[in-house]
């Protein structure tokens, strides 16, 4: 017999809570106590755990739902759901708990859609804001806005709430830059350049559902600086004088485009704030030989009064955010790397005229050298404008969602370049935990490193880029998504080199994917009059046939739900389903005109009309027209919905494979239709 009675005098500190242990069981157990306003850190593990509320009086979160606890429930969470246990009342909240490992259960849990569906919750996805400096080019399009698009597409083919969010970044210093060479004003040029962004996004088959031009959107100067009294009321954002970088002609201050140098972390070029190479950030007065882009002359340095974040302060907090959505190792290991400094004091106002000025200013003591005449910063300006492009959203289709009062039912998520990392994935989580302080956003993270050109980085000033209009059409569109998917820079850095474009259009599909369904047409019309023949008798072949393509219906959606997303992998599994089916139509041709195997021959060709069908519904989130033309072909709605199985096509459906052109010689940027 075994007794354990629940002593507080012996717990200690696990998962952010107070934890003892019970022996003896047989599997894992113990007792926890959370006090009053407090929670557990959140959490996941293969082992499958229950937990038995005993007294007082909280709230579960398991994968961002809510749920009550209370005495007398038992909440039992499957491997890999992510938990946290806060406790709403006013006395300890003490639980039992028990844990164990079924290594079946984890494998079953790893795969179950189920587990990493978002039920009714709103999804917020956003693609970061460009810069209306210059319009997209292919190395923009790879990353975060074919990504979000692909991803909000797989979702609401799932029945997710998702929406795609986006918009100009008004207020770059980069948009001041490249008025100056325009000769415009500021406003000129980014309403210029947000307006082309907008076209080349749609000529790209991306229309997201919210895009915020934040120098025009109404309310978002008032919003943006009630964000920043926020950050202010918080007593953690502060005026503080530090040395800064002036122009020694101009006498202008020097950050981001009108400043070059060496990083203070890796030694890389880098302009003023972020270095592209390493993800860390610098405060200009730490660069190494520092060269001002306003004139030959040496940058003086001298002390400038700003608003100033000790983000060195909160690396746990940092670190508790991250354990709760998906962070990849690239983002937590730049975060160890910049908690691991021994002080990161962040300026988030400059001095400037492009921008909004703070509600706040402040005056030096002898009148000068204060925050007069200086606007917040547009990367933290970024984080807000993240909350008001929900509410901009919510104002239109009806929901009552506030940029001042976001919600913990809220998902985001959000999709960048490498370069953007310490903004998204260490500033904005303390910023929001400042402005918002009973909120703790759950949000997931999927970063692409650069996209090269011909081996050499896309530039804008060196017109080294293929623009997204000189090779976007209704005729390439397809093509360059899937390649786009196929070769985007996920994990490293990859390359558009022009001739793997033209020949894999040729080759891959057009020679492959075209030519298979085109002859599977033209056999249907030739032995079957143009209609979809119902299946025969089944041989083993054609089972085994049927399981490979239910394995790659389970791969390509492991590929594109949450948290397996890639769109590499998803490319690379349609091609499979083409491939393997190919493949499976040579093995059975030798049979196929012989009446004495006429019966196994329509089973054979119900299951390649099977993986055209099962490829027109898993394209779409690629290739958006494609899907829907493949499937006009087989006699089928536009796909809506993300198949759960390989389905045959109904007999006496009329196909029309043999007739419909899918894709169309690649040609050279310019040469084909504006």
């Amino acid at each position: 017999m075994i007794i354990s009675r629940y002593d507080e005098s012996v717990l200690h500190e696990a998962f952010g809570i107070g934890m003892s242990g019970v022996e003896g069981l047989g599997v894992g157990a113990g007792w926890g106590r959370v006090a009053p306003g407090q929670s557990s850190a959140a959490h996941q593990h293969d082992e499958t755990e229950f937990f038995v509320i005993v007294e007082g009086r909280g709230e579960f979160t398991v994968d961002g739902r809510r749920h009550p606890a209370e005495p007398g429930v038992l909440a039992l969470f499957e491997p890999f759901e992510t938990h946290v246990l806060t406790n709403t009342g006013s006395t300890d909240l003490v639980f039992l708990t028990q844990y164990w490992r079924d290594a079946r259960r984890a494998v079953v849990s790893s795969g179950d859609r189920r587990r990493t569906a978002f039920g009714d919750r709103p999804v917020f996805v956003f693609s970061t804001p460009p810069t209306p400096n210059g319009d997209l080019h292919l190395g923009h399009l790879s990353g975060p806005y074919l990504g979000a698009d692909a991803y909000v597409r797989f979702q609401r083919m799932n029945g997710t709430d998702a929406w795609h969010l986006t918009g100009s970044d008004d207020y770059q210093s980069y948009v001041v830059d490249a008025a100056r060479a325009r000769g415009e004003s500021p406003a000129e040029t980014a309403a210029h350049y947000s307006a082309e962004i907008r076209r080349t996004l749609a000529l790209m088959d991306i229309v997201p559902d919210q895009f915020t031009v934040t120098d025009t959107a109404p309310g978002y100067r008032d919003g943006l600086r009630d964000f920043f009294s926020r950050l202010v009321a918080s007593g953690r954002v502060s005026v503080s004088e530090r040395d800064a970088l002036f122009d020694a002609v101009t006498g202008d201050y020097l950050y981001e485009v009108d400043v070059s140098g060496g990083c203070p972390g890796c030694g890389a070029g880098t302009g003023g704030n972020i270095c592209e190479e390493c993800g860390e950030p610098n405060t200009v007065a730490d660069l190494t030989a520092p060269r001002s882009a306003l004139s030959e002359a040496e940058p003086l340095r001298r002390p400038q009064a700003r608003w100033s974040l000790p983000l060195h302060d909160f690396g746990p907090e940092v670190a508790e955010h991250h354990r709760a959505g998906r962070v990849p190792a690239r983002l937590r290991e730049l975060a160890a790397r910049l908690f691991a400094r021994p002080s990161l004091d962040v300026p988030v106002s400059h001095p400037a005229d492009w921008g909004v000025p703070p509600a706040e200013q402040s005056t030096g003591a002898d009148g000068t050298d204060g925050t007069d005449g200086q606007v917040v910063w547009v990367w933290p300006e970024m984080s807000y404008g993240f909350l008001h492009g929900i509410e901009a959203l919510g104002g239109r289709v009806g929901r009552e969602w506030r940029a001042a009062a976001p919600d913990a039912d809220w998902k985001i998520v959000h999709f960048f370049g490498y370069d953007n990392s310490f903004y998204h994935a260490v500033l904005y989580p303390v910023l929001y935990r400042l402005a918002h302080p009973g909120w703790r956003p759950d949000i997931d993270y999927h970063v692409n490193e650069f996209y090269l050109l011909e081996g050499a980085k896309f530039s804008t000033s060196r017109r080294h880029a293929i623009w997204g209009k000189e090779i976007l059409t209704p005729e390439s569109v397809d093509a360059v998504r899937y390649f786009l998917a196929r070769t985007r820079p996920e994990e490293e850095r990859t390359d558009f080199r022009r001739a793997a474009f033209e020949q894999t259009v040729d080759s891959t599909l057009i020679g492959g994917w075209q030519r298979w369904l085109g002859g599977l047409g033209e056999r249907i019309a030739k032995e079957y009059g143009g209609s979809a023949p119902d299946a025969g008798t089944w041989t083993p072949e054609h089972s085994a046939f049927l399981a490979r393509l239910g394995a790659r219906l389970a791969a390509v959606t492991g590929a594109l739900r949450s948290d397996g997303f890639s769109l590499n992998r998803a490319a690379a599994e349609l091609d499979g389903i083409v491939e393997d089916t190919r493949r499976f139509s040579r093995q059975e041709s030798p049979t196929a005109h012989d009446e004495a195997w006429r019966s196994e021959s329509r089973t054979a060709i119900a299951l390649e009309l099977a993986a055209a069908r099962l490829l027109a519904h898993t394209a779409v989130p690629v290739m958006p027209r494609f899907g829907a033309k493949l499937a006009a072909a087989l006699g089928l709605p536009e796909p809506a919905d993300w198949p759960t199985t390989v389905e045959l096509v109904p007999p006496g459906a009329e196909i029309r494979l043999a007739d419909t052109v899918f894709f169309h010689p690649a040609t050279a940027p310019g040469e084909g239709d504006r």
